[in-house]
């Protein structure tokens, strides 16, 4: 299986369940959800639109293959990705509250150039932290806002657009999205330039762990009012007990 195709021969599978549990998280009967083999973010999942005679491997090749397929076909692609996207996020929400006490940005988009064959929806969360992140292409390509990665509600929008704007978004020009993987290295949160992928790692891994921190004051704060509230509530308690004591003496 190469790996350029791996995508689309998982997308082809009749039943996704022989997928083993390394690769599968979970399916529909249109869509298929992976874990991304090589995550660039501490929760990184591909949202793949499953191969079937509605849906042929030919208009399913990529983003651009599939805006110049049949627009209203197109467009449910999309929302069905979307519907099972936001299904994700919740669930990857909920681990962040287990794992880490608070939740971060969860970001759906489209890379307007991807590496592999077969259109794939990016779940990933905004820290960035990965080992798999080992390169200015790599962060470049997840930079919210430079533009490579083609944010999932902006799509959307292209759709109900007019039909000029549509057609003009929709050709995904290479020669107008390759050359921003070889911009600068610029902190997505703080912009500030970073001379190489290490120092930018480590930048964003402080960030990460500014969080982590706030996260876990905000818990301690949280646990200091509950207890002194429930004293209170207590004191209270014990004031209302004895009060009943001494009118039952009096009378």
């Amino acid at each position: 299986m190469s790996f350029l195709t791996i995508l689309r021969q998982y997308a082809s599978k009749t039943d996704p369940a022989t997928l083993p549990p390394t690769v599968l998280f979970s399916h529909s009967t249109t869509t298929l959800t992976i874990f991304d083999a090589y995550p660039k973010a501490t929760f990184h999942f591909l949202i793949l639109p499953r191969v079937s005679p509605n849906c042929p491997s030919s208009a399913l090749a990529n983003l651009k293959s599939v805006l110049a397929w049949d627009k209203d076909k197109a467009k449910q692609c999309i929302r069905d990705l979307q519907s099972n996207a936001l299904e994700l996020r919740d669930k990857i929400e909920e681990e962040m509250m287990e794992k880490y006490g608070f939740k971060w940005d969860v970001w759906m988009g489209f890379h307007a150039v991807p590496s592999l064959e077969h259109l794939h929806l990016h779940v990933i969360s905004s820290d960035l932290c990965a080992p798999a992140l080992k390169n200015k292409k790599h962060y470049n390509s997840f930079h919210s806002k430079l533009g490579f990665f083609l944010h999932l509600n902006d799509v959307l929008e292209w759709f109900d657009a007019t039909e000029s704007h549509f057609k003009t978004m929709a050709k995904l020009e290479k020669s107008k999205y390759e050359p921003l993987l070889k911009d600068d290295l610029v902190c997505h949160r703080c912009y500030e330039r970073q001379k190489n992928i290490p120092t930018l790692k480590t930048h964003l891994q402080s960030h990460f762990d500014k969080d982590v921190q706030k996260a876990k004051g905000k818990a301690i704060l949280i646990l200091k009012r509950k207890r002194e509230d429930d004293e209170s509530s207590d004191g209270r308690k014990d004031q209302a007990k004895k009060a009943s004591v001494d009118q039952d003496k009096d009378s």
